[in-house]
């Protein structure tokens, strides 16, 4: 049998283990349930398949997408190594087959999502394989207290009793100690070896700019910056609007987001990996699994909400080990606004009594009534019956789904979407000519607005049938047509969505609702998001300390290249004293004033500069600030 180092030369072509690989290896040969933290970019795929290639059997691998199971199957296959992976789409026979492959064949590595796990067709021929290794990558995904919470990660820990005896590796680029033994509990690893890579990316250079005009400050980096990028953004709408802006400003760009049909999405990554487009603009869908070495910066336009997101996010740049930039641009009401955005996750518990009562009304279902019965549920019919809003009821929702009183099938999360493929122009030309359907496509607008033309849009068939006094059967057929003549993409709804009432319909006033939990869980999130705040608002320590200190990694080392650092090395640089002359005799001759309008007086090439002037002045006794914040003359 080859040694693991055989095998690396082999099929990676690599003479030596990066740290720490070598190690989380050796773990897993000796048969340990293994946790390994590896930053983004740090080789965590060696660190399982090297292993598999050295022992007898299947090396069954948890990932939560798509992409990332087609470029590693992709990468294997490549390597002369058989993979595969099951995935939604697939057709059952399909399904078979590959299974079969492994147990009857010699592949040896099987992606699957955890969505799939559970699945009898899944169970039955696990059993049947021999298992050597269970891989759960982005394992942050099974904690609550990680920053992408996936409750399917959940299912991991009964799928286990299918794979025999086979170890766990178990892997993430990001998670706190709380996060980690969450990890370690919930997939009820035992004897676990903990192996844990440095946070540090010396490489990256962190910078955080409070600017009202972030899209000017965003264009000066990327003036400045050549290279690939990438630019984080909260919302949909906003991906396009800031890629139209930085075309028109000839900086190419396209955007991505999760409500793209998969073919566009798979195209825009593409032409961004062969560096057919610079600058990808997108929300925290894009990114996971997109092996793409050479990103010179990743830009947030907007706070993320965790400190563990932005870290994974912003280590997609200089994965190549050159210098690369990680900017972070924020306004002060964007600090009040994360508070709130993360506070409305967790509604008031009379809104969640509103909305159990009003499920309960909207199906007649009386105190006591069956429970595990499915209705049909119509999400617009439902909260137009009740005057609900959309953003609020879909969070109170999905926290009785959490709190285990309801459940909603997947096709309430996959409704109908529609996007417009032609500009307004073009259809208003379209109206004009077909004159029978200006009437439906007026209505789709009023109800939808112009987010049709920018991304696809959920809709509810009923609800247009109701503004339109057509049956849901009618407008399908009208969407179709408009969808064969090149008007708009229409993405059906695979099945009606179903609710189920996991207990027996319950009095409002006892609803079971765990208070307590949900508070902590509330006060959590408060946390992680006062952690981003605090991090933005840090004007003097290292960036890249603060980030190592929040994963529980403790140095006395700078980074020396980040923002504060830089300006800290500039505070500890001599002004020259004909400078230092100069600047003191003009901020005397302007004082009174306040310090943001001396910094910013035409006459100061410096501005860092004129700020020592004003802290050794100030140390000096010269100048003090007034208790409105102006700067004025201490007079003796």
């Amino acid at each position: 049998m080859q040694t693991p180092l055989e095998i690396l030369k082999e099929f990676w072509q690599y003479d030596a283990f990066r740290p720490l690989q070598e190690d989380i290896i050796n773990s897993v040969l000796a048969q340990k349930d293994t946790l390994a933290l590896m930053p983004t970019g740090g080789g965590k795929s060696i660190c399982f398949q090297v292993p598999a290639m050295a022992m007898e059997g299947v090396c069954i691998v948890i990932t939560p997408l798509v992409a990332l199971m087609k470029d590693q199957v992709e990468q294997l296959k490549r390597r002369g190594i058989k993979a595969a992976a099951i995935y939604s789409g697939m057709h059952r026979n399909e399904i078979d087959y590959t299974l079969d492959n492994f147990v009857y064949g010699d592949f040896k590595f099987l992606y699957v999502s955890p969505e799939r796990l559970l699945t009898e067709i899944m169970q039955v021929r696990t059993k049947m394989m021999k298992v050597c290794l269970l891989v759960i990558d982005e394992a942050h995904c099974i904690s609550q207290w990680g920053y992408d919470f996936r409750p399917p990660y959940l299912k991991i820990p009964e799928f286990r009793k299918f794979t025999g005896n086979a170890p766990t590796i178990a892997l993430t680029a990001t998670a706190t100690k709380e996060a980690q033994q969450d990890i370690i509990d919930k997939l009820e690893l035992k004897n676990v070896q903990i192996f844990q890579q440095s946070f540090a990316r010396p490489n990256i250079s962190y910078s955080i700019f409070c600017e009202e005009s972030k899209e000017k400050k965003l264009f000066d980096i990327l003036q400045k910056v050549q290279g690939t990028a990438i630019v984080y953004v909260r919302s949909r709408r906003r991906t396009k609007e800031i890629s139209d802006w930085l075309n028109r400003s000839r900086i190419s760009s396209d955007f991505y987001h999760a409500g793209l049909s998969t073919p566009e999405r798979f195209k825009k990554q593409e032409a961004w990996i062969n560096n057919q487009i610079r600058v990808i603009v997108a929300t925290n869908a894009f990114g996971m699994g997109i092996d793409k070495p050479d990103v010179r910066v990743v830009v947030h336009l907007d706070l993320p909400e965790t400190l563990e997101a932005y870290y994974q996010e912003a280590g997609r740049a200089g994965r190549d080990g050159k210098k690369a930039y990680a900017v972070l641009l924020y306004t002060k009401g964007d600090l009040e606004d994360i508070f709130k955005q993360t506070e409305q996750k967790y509604p008031p518990i009379e809104n969640l009594k509103r909305v159990y009562q009003a499920l309960a009304n909207y199906k007649n279902l009386a105190v006591g009534g069956e429970n595990f019965e499915s209705y049909d549920f119509d999400f617009q019919e439902f909260i137009n019956n009740f005057g609900l809003t959309a953003h609020d009821t879909h969070n109170e929702l999905k926290v009785l789904e959490d709190e285990g009183l309801i459940q909603l099938s997947d096709a309430y999360y996959s409704p109908s979407k529609i996007s417009f493929k032609v500009d307004n122009h073009e259809l208003y030309k379209f109206q004009i000519k077909t004159p029978s359907y200006d009437k439906f496509i007026k209505t789709l607008l009023r109800i939808y607005g112009g987010d049709l033309f920018t991304s696809y849009v959920s809709i509810s068939e009923a609800t247009i049938g109701k503004y339109f006094f057509g049956s849901a059967g009618e407008i399908e057929k009208m969407l179709d047509y408009l969808q064969q003549v090149g008007i708009l993409t229409y993405q059906k709804q695979k099945s009606i969505p179903q609710l189920t009432f996991l207990t027996a319909r319950q009095d409002v006033k006892y609803l079971t609702i765990n208070v307590v939990e949900m508070q902590r869980r509330k006060k959590k999130a408060l946390e992680k998001v006062a952690a981003v705040v605090q991090f933005a608002d840090e004007s003097r320590r290292c960036r890249q300390q603060f980030l190592q200190e929040y994963f529980n990694e403790f140095t006395n080392i700078t980074c020396g290249i980040c923002d504060n650092c830089l300006k800290q090395k500039k505070r500890d640089e001599p002004i020259p004293i004909e400078i230092y002359t100069k600047y003191r005799q003009k901020i005397l001759e302007i004082i009174p004033a306040p310090a943001n309008q001396i910094v910013d007086y035409q006459f100061f090439n410096n501005k860092d500069f004129v700020k020592e002037v004003i802290r050794k002045m100030i140390e000096n006794e010269e100048i003090k600030f007034s208790e409105l914040g102006i700067v004025e003359r201490i007079m003796r």
